[in-house]
């Protein structure tokens, strides 16, 4: 995809399901001035007295000029038009973990940050994914008997690597590499005549990496470790470590996780919290078929967003995997009301990583949703789920809009309509 003299910007999004394209162009630098718009199958050239913007739409992506419908001037973005398209599915996977790749071979596993080798040569004889949350009641349901694994928890052997939402539990028994327990003052309560508070010294199960500090797991037991795949990647130990992009990274292992679990389960609303067990950001999964494809223009401030760092380059092609999602920011005692109704919903799933990912990933929201054109970025009067007297609507607040970048297409399934 190439674009020429590039002075208006245009935004297109591709829902793969519905065959259908949303095309805006915007206004050019003088303000609007009278423009030309041709539409081929394979390009988009738009004329005007400022220059001309020619957009070559990357391979495999198609429009049906003829079913252009729905022109509309939107102030500040500029024109909108609805029209069919087609694009094949060719996602550029990002390697973090694949079971039937990674069984039986020796794996390294690195800090994702630094690229520190946190464990190295781990042959992974069985990679095991963990069950649902929920697991245990319905062992209870279904079977007469009393249940054999009350009671008893799911610990990795020495060659295993059990897979949750987002972790993984692996056995450090014979690694040299091992953290370090420290001691943590915290406040218990004692009971006594005075009722007093004293402080009562509690291990520090954190996992940080040696080199940059950042918070890679939790220790579960002697023997076993929780690592988050949002800082660790796995890969087959004859492969060098890969330089990703921390945002690109972040958001992606998020949008592959959220994909999943939609398909999988069904679920559609997630609220991702900390370690410290605060909730930061409420996410509502739209879709996950979109294919994004930009000209920024002369834009500069748009360069300077980390979010998009590996695709939006002067030089580059801006046209990624997407899913698209509403989500609403909980810290600083933010939608308290709201958190606190999600938290109860069992049909909401919740995603555990340390608090420094929370925060990084609330920045990766709110860059990409700056980085939409203003009409995208928000949803007005938006209603999460009709319950009995005494809920609350979102009435009058917005629904901020994210295009993250989802390096999983070909396993995304199912979507959710509104």
């Amino acid at each position: 995809m190439a674009a020429v003299a590039a002075e208006a910007r245009v935004f297109l999004e591709v829902r793969r399901r519905l065959q259908s394209a949303l095309l805006i162009l915007g206004d050019s630098a003088e303000g609007g001035l009278p423009m030309d718009v041709s539409v081929t199958p394979s390009s988009l050239r738009m004329q005007g007295p400022g220059g001309c913007t020619e957009l070559r739409l990357p391979a495999g992506v198609r429009l049906a000029p003829s079913s252009c419908r729905g022109l509309r001037h939107v102030p500040g973005d500029g024109l909108h038009l609805r029209l069919q398209a087609r694009a094949e599915c060719r996602p550029e996977l990002i390697s973090v973990f694949n079971q039937s790749l990674q069984a039986q071979e020796c794996c390294t596993f690195y800090c994702q940050s630094c690229g520190e080798v946190i464990i190295r040569d781990r042959k992974l004889l069985r990679v095991l994914p963990l069950p649902g949350d929920n697991w245990g009641a319905l062992v209870d349901e279904w079977c007469c008997h009393p249940d054999p694994f009350a009671n008893k928890p799911l610990h990795p052997r020495e060659n295993d690597c059990f897979t949750g939402d987002c972790f993984y539990l692996v056995n450090l028994k014979s690694d040299l590499w091992q953290p370090r327990p420290k001691e943590a003052p915290v406040e218990t309560h004692h009971p006594s005549s005075e009722n007093h508070l004293k402080l009562k010294p509690k291990a520090n199960t954190k996992v940080i990496c040696k080199r940059c500090k950042v918070m890679l797991g939790e220790t579960v037991s002697s023997e076993t470790t929780k690592f988050y795949m949002t800082e660790i990647i796995i890969l087959p130990s004859e492969r060098n470590f890969p330089i990703i992009p921390r945002s690109q990274f972040v958001q992606s292992i998020i949008a592959q996780c959220m994909v999943e679990l939609s398909s999988a389960r069904s679920t559609f609303r997630f609220t991702i919290q900390g370690h410290d067990g605060k909730v930061y950001i409420l996410l509502w999964l739209l879709n996950s078929d979109s294919l994004v494809i930009e000209s920024l223009g002369q834009s500069t401030s748009i360069k300077k967003f980390p979010v998009l760092e590996d695709v939006l380059k002067a030089d580059s092609n801006s046209a990624w995997n997407a899913v698209k999602v509403l989500y609403q920011p909980c810290i600083k005692s933010r939608n308290a009301d709201l958190s606190s109704l999600w938290e109860n919903d069992i049909s909401v799933h919740s995603f555990t990583l340390p608090s420094t990912t929370c925060l990084e990933l609330l920045l990766i929201l709110s860059r990409s949703n700056a980085a939409l054109p203003p009409s995208l970025r928000c949803m007005n009067s938006f209603q999460i789920y009709a319950v009995s007297k005494g809920s609350k609507k979102w009435a009058g607040r917005s629904l901020r809009t994210l295009q993250m970048s989802c390096n999983k297409g070909a396993t995304e399934k199912r979507k959710r309509s509104f």
